[in-house]
């Protein structure tokens, strides 16, 4: 009898415990979010933090900006945190995401070879550096994956006045993929490359690159986060999501991201203030 007491009693701890991993390993959330935040390192700082605060695991899928919103659009994703508020507020606009909150800021640079082809080396300008760097034909990576950095460069061309498009054979380079895969090839082509700072910074392959053009407000760079929107997609975790969300926005989320530095240097700076949607 004490043999049986003895095996129920611990048939029924490893019962408990496994239910209890069991519920741990559920406890998560996916989020859809850009590549500058886990390439800059900022989520290797910021979500150990938020876990251990509230028992949440969080999975990155570690996407371009479009990619990102069409991950949360399909309801792959809990949460989507991104940096393309055009791009955002269509994807409210249509249903596909609730709560946008703005969290913080880091801006764009332009990098370029110390030779400097086109003359735009210490330039506060980018629609001129952009000019110079087309009349120049000097090489130019492009992300071409419909990121919110690619969109950014995009809209900048456009404002330009340049159609890369037709005016960029020979010169424009489209590599389809990341942040950091196109500053590799902007580094071994010796090119000019769009790239926000956060991911430069954290960037070692920099060969000889540096920031060539860097402080016009055109370079301003806003991210903000949002709940897919729960109507569209039951399965949403709406508790955990919100969870997440309600601390990036609170002052420990806050503070814990204007404390992710590289060399001492500030990546990204939180901007949200409360009652703060859009």
């Amino acid at each position: 009898m004490q043999r049986r007491h003895f095996l129920g009693l611990m048939a029924g701890i490893a019962l408990t415990f496994s239910s209890s991993l069991a519920l741990a390993q559920d406890k998560f959330i996916v989020v859809a979010s850009t590549t500058s935040t886990e390439q800059s390192g900022l989520f290797g700082h910021i979500l150990p933090l938020f876990t251990k605060k509230t028992g949440i695991a969080v999975r990155v899928v570690a996407q371009g900006t479009g990619q990102a919103l069409k991950t949360g659009e399909k309801g792959d994703a809990d949460v989507v945190f991104v940096h393309d508020p055009v791009a955002e507020q269509k994807f409210v606009e249509a249903g596909f995401g609730v709560d946008r909150k703005p969290v913080m800021y880091n801006d764009f640079v332009i990098v370029g070879p110390k030779s400097d082809p086109a003359k735009v080396m210490g330039s506060r300008n980018v629609l001129d550096s952009y000019k110079k760097i087309a009349a120049a034909k000097a090489p130019f990576a492009s992300r071409g994956d419909s990121s919110g950095t690619h969109a950014a460069e995009l809209r900048i061309w456009k404002e330009s006045g340049i159609d890369v498009k037709t005016a960029g054979e020979g010169w424009y380079r489209e590599t389809g993929s990341g942040m950091g895969p196109t500053l590799n090839t902007a580094s071994a082509m010796n090119a000019y490359a769009f790239t926000d700072r956060g991911t430069w910074l954290s960037f070692k392959n920099r060969g000889d690159l540096v920031i060539a053009v860097e402080g016009d407000v055109k370079l301003f760079n806003q991210y903000g986060v949002m709940l897919v929107n729960p109507a569209k997609h039951a399965h949403v975790k709406v508790t955990e999501g919100k969870a997440f969300i309600d601390w990036l926005t609170s002052k420990e989320g806050q503070d814990a991201i204007a404390a992710y530095k590289i060399g001492g240097e500030q990546l990204f700076f939180p901007n949200y203030k409360p009652g703060q949607n859009s």
